[in-house]
């Protein structure tokens, strides 16, 4: 989770959520493309996060996959290989 929290606390006051929002609507591709792959980064990060929050909490993987909308399968599949590399997970 450490590994998370420094890139989301890493973020430069130009990568904040609101300023990238701003971004997605620029006229300029170069600039909304930029915003979109930032936006994407960060999502993953708060996928991680929360998913291993939820994990150290008890969650099943089930669970985890009903409340991201997803399968148990390809939650488990997207974590579970992470965790264990980081001995989160057994």
């Amino acid at each position: 989770m450490e590994r998370c929290q420094g890139s989301l606390t890493a973020m430069g006051a130009e990568d904040t959520p609101v300023s990238l929002a701003g971004m997605v609507t620029s006229k300029d591709p170069a600039v909304g493309l930029q915003a979109v792959v930032a936006l994407r980064r960060l999502l993953e990060e708060l996928e991680w996060l929360h998913a291993d929050n939820a994990r150290q909490q008890g969650w099943s993987w089930q669970n985890n996959a009903t409340h991201l909308n997803v399968s148990r399968q390809s939650v488990h599949e997207k974590h579970a290989g992470r965790r264990k590399a980081m001995d989160m997970e057994e």
